[in-house]
C-alpha cells in the first residue's frame, strides 16, 4: 500500500521506450485481385497449361486391425445356435401342441322332485302302463289329495288351485284310466296326488300343461299323459318312465368316441349334438333320435355312436325299468 501511494504522489521517471523489433511485411488478407487477372489466369491454364511433375507417394499402406470386429469362438457359436433351436423348439411345440380329451357323453338327467316313490299295486305288469302329470309351473310341488273322477277320455283336466272359479260350461275334470284299477285313493277333501307324502298349501305343482304334479299333458303325477303316475299316454304308473321321482337314472358303461364326419373335419366346424333315447331294462338304447342338430354329418355319426352305448337300466325301487333320457354329444377339435 505504500508504494502505490509512493507512486501516486511521487512517481519516478521511466526510460524511454526502445523499441527493438522490425516490421514483417505480410500480405494484405483484405487484398483482391482485380477481375481481370483471374480471367487471364484461366485463358493461359486452357491455351497453354504448365506441366506439373508426377505426383510421388511417399507414404505406405500399414496393415491395422478391425476395430469393430471381434474374435468368435467356435464353441460359442456353436452353443449359440443350439440355444436358439431349443428356445424356437419350445414355441412351436407350445403352439401346436394340445393334449387330446376322449369325448364323454354327458347324460343330462331331468331335475329330480322329491316324489315318493311309487309302484302299481296290480302284480299283472302287462295290463299295467302309461301313466301321467301335469302342473301349471308353480313354485311347490302338488300336495297330497284324492284323485277326480275317472274316465276313458279326458275333457277338463284336474287343479287343485281353480283359476277360473266361474266357468262359462262347467265340466267335470277326469282321469284316463280303466275303470278296474284300484288306486290307494286319500280321503281328503282336496284334488291332489294321492301317491305322494307332500303336504302344504294347495299347488297345481312344478308341470306343466295343466293337471296336477311334477309332469307334464293333464294329468296327475310325475308322468306325461291324461293318467296318473309315472309313464307316458295315460292308464296307471307304467311304461316309460322318466327320471325322478323315485327313478334312478341310467349309468353309462360303455360309451364309444363319435367320429367326425369328412365334411366336419374338412371344414373344421364342432358343437353339441343332443339326442333322445329309451334305454330299457336291460341297458340298451332304444329308439335313438335327434333333438338338437348339428349338421354337416354329425347327426348321422352321433347316431351312430349312441346305437353301440351300453348302460346300467334305470331303477323304481330297486327294479330296473325303462327311462327316456337325453344324451349330449361333444364334437370338439383338439
Amino acid at each position: 500500500m505504500t508504494e502505490n501511494l509512493r507512486a501516486r504522489f511521487f512517481p519516478r521517471p521511466q526510460p524511454a521506450l526502445q523499441l527493438k523489433s522490425k516490421p514483417i511485411p505480410v500480405v494484405d488478407p483484405f487484398y483482391r485481385e482485380p477481375i481481370w487477372v483471374g480471367i487471364l489466369e484461366d485463358f493461359r491454364e486452357l491455351f497453354f497449361p504448365r506441366k506439373l511433375p508426377p505426383l510421388q507417394l511417399e507414404s505406405h499402406a500399414i496393415a491395422v486391425s478391425d476395430p469393430l470386429a471381434r474374435p468368435r469362438d467356435r464353441k460359442s457359436s456353436l452353443l449359440s445356435v443350439g440355444i436358439h433351436a431349443l428356445v424356437l423348439a419350445i414355441i412351436l411345440a407350445v403352439i401346436f401342441w394340445h393334449p387330446k380329451r376322449p369325448m364323454v357323453a354327458q347324460v343330462v338327467p331331468p331335475p329330480n322332485f322329491n316324489i315318493t316313490p311309487f309302484m302299481p299295486l296290480d302284480a299283472n305288469a302287462k295290463v299295467m302302463g302309461g301313466g301321467g302329470g301335469g302342473g301349471d309351473r308353480d313354485l311347490l310341488q302338488a300336495p297330497v289329495g284324492k284323485l277326480p273322477t275317472i274316465a276313458k277320455v279326458q275333457f277338463v283336466p284336474p287343479d287343485e288351485v281353480i283359476r277360473n272359479p266361474k266357468p262359462k260350461l262347467a265340466v267335470e275334470p277326469t282321469v284316463v284310466m280303466p275303470a278296474n284299477i284300484q288306486l290307494p285313493n286319500s280321503a281328503m277333501p282336496n284334488l291332489g296326488d294321492p301317491l305322494t307324502a307332500v303336504r302344504g298349501p294347495a299347488s297345481n305343482g312344478t308341470g306343466n300343461a295343466s293337471g296336477i304334479g311334477s309332469g307334464n299333458s293333464g294329468g296327475v303325477g310325475t308322468g306325461s299323459g291324461a293318467g296318473v303316475g309315472p309313464g307316458q299316454g295315460g292308464g296307471y304308473g307304467g311304461g316309460i318312465y322318466q327320471v325322478g321321482g323315485g327313478v334312478r337314472p341310467p349309468v353309462v358303461i360303455y360309451a364309444p368316441e363319435p367320429e367326425f364326419s369328412e365334411q366336419a373335419r374338412m371344414a373344421k366346424y364342432q358343437g353339441l349334438c343332443v339326442l333322445e333315447i329309451v334305454v330299457d331294462a336291460k341297458g340298451m338304447p332304444r329308439d335313438p333320435k335327434v333333438i338338437q342338430h348339428l349338421g354337416m354329418g354329425l347327426d348321422e355319426k352321433a347316431l351312430e355312436s349312441v346305437k353301440q352305448y351300453r348302460f346300467k337300466p334305470a331303477t323304481l325301487a330297486g327294479k330296473p325299468v325303462a327311462v327316456r333320457m337325453d344324451i349330449s354329444i361333444d364334437f370338439h377339435i383338439y
